[in-house]
């Protein structure tokens, strides 16, 4: 009986110690005008933050005490304190911001600014635009290496990715891409930036030393029509080994071998997926599915979706806190 009680205890002990999945996640609503905030342990909406209108990408600052959101139709940047969940500050953008990048130092907001092609520098510590950058039609996608050296902005229409060099903030190299392209991002060893064709259907892996382009990895998955395979949203582990893309109508995401380039997988999530975040450990990818209005939790471990979480009108970014 001793045995068996210590072998209990033992195994209590044990239980309490297990790691609890204590992420926070937040969901921008393009068309709810607000940020949902899902607790990662019971996989529920906690609360609901409410922004300007057409909030799309969302980021955190360098200590992730603070999330900045670009506000496209107010044509500017909403500030909201992750501590109270409420909107504590505005900066500008310039006309139609999409998507933005903080650069590693966490001083440099890099924004795309869809309606008038530039690309705003904002200094986060002044909340003033100390430059702006002439890129093509309808700028989009923004990418940083690892140093900080290079940026990209991808161009929807101009269908170009922009070697930008953020020191002197001019423009070194132009390489087209397939059609459309919406995301990029870089290897965690800055080697190459991987940059999605929403219409094209690709996604064209770029060496950022030669500047060219090395692989145009492509989508097959049956009983999908081809053209509603549209790539958009690129997230990566943290040991390069993995790569995800979300395909958009296509309702799934692909998983890539980042070494071969080749689809491993293709993951069924909700309707007309966005973006994706990885939860800090790496177990679970999260997906905004701006159709279906909810978010898909992806078991790693498991290979499959275990939860849809509903959120606000067509979910479009997403990230993580741990």
């Amino acid at each position: 009986m001793t045995m068996i009680r210590g072998i209990l205890l033992a195994l209590a002990g044990f239980a309490v110690a297990l790691p609890v999945q204590a992420d926070t996640i937040f969901v921008s609503n393009e068309k709810g005008n607000s940020i949902s905030v899902i607790d990662g342990e019971s996989l529920k909406v906690t609360g609901t933050i409410k922004v300007g209108r057409r909030p799309r990408g969302i980021t955190f600052n360098q200590d992730m005490t603070l999330i900045y959101v670009c506000i496209g139709d107010d044509n500017r940047i909403d500030v909201v304190d992750v501590g109270s969940r409420k909107v504590v500050g505005r900066m500008p953008s310039g006309p139609d911001p999409e998507l933005f990048v903080l650069e590693p130092g966490g001083k440099h907001l890099y924004i795309a600014n869809e309606d008038d092609n530039m690309v705003s520098v904002l200094d986060t510590t002044t909340k003033k635009i100390v430059g702006e950058i002439q890129v093509g039609v309808e700028p989009e996608g923004m990418g940083i290496s690892p140093d900080g050296k290079i940026l990209v902005n991808t161009s929807e229409t101009t269908n170009m990715a922009h070697f930008i060099d953020t020191a002197s903030h001019k423009i070194t190299d132009n390489v087209l891409v397939d059609a459309r392209p919406r995301v990029a991002n870089f290897t965690a060893d800055g080697r190459f930036v991987w940059v999605s064709a929403e219409i094209g259907g690709t996604v064209s892996v770029i060496d950022t030393a030669t500047r060219k382009i090395v692989k145009k990895i492509a989508f097959q998955v049956q009983g999908v029509p081809k053209e509603s395979i549209q790539p958009v949203g690129i997230q990566m582990t943290r040991d390069g080994q993995r790569a995800f893309v979300a395909l958009g109508p296509a309702n799934r995401v692909a998983e890539i071998d980042v070494t071969t380039f080749e689809v491993t997988k293709y993951h069924l999530v909700g309707q007309r997926v966005w973006n994706l975040a990885l939860s800090p450990d790496e177990k679970r990818l999260y997906t905004t599915n701006g159709v279906s209005n909810d978010v898909s939790v992806l078991d790693m471990e498991r290979g499959r979706v275990i939860k849809s979480v509903a959120v606000g009108g067509a979910p479009w970014g997403v990230i993580v806190k741990p």
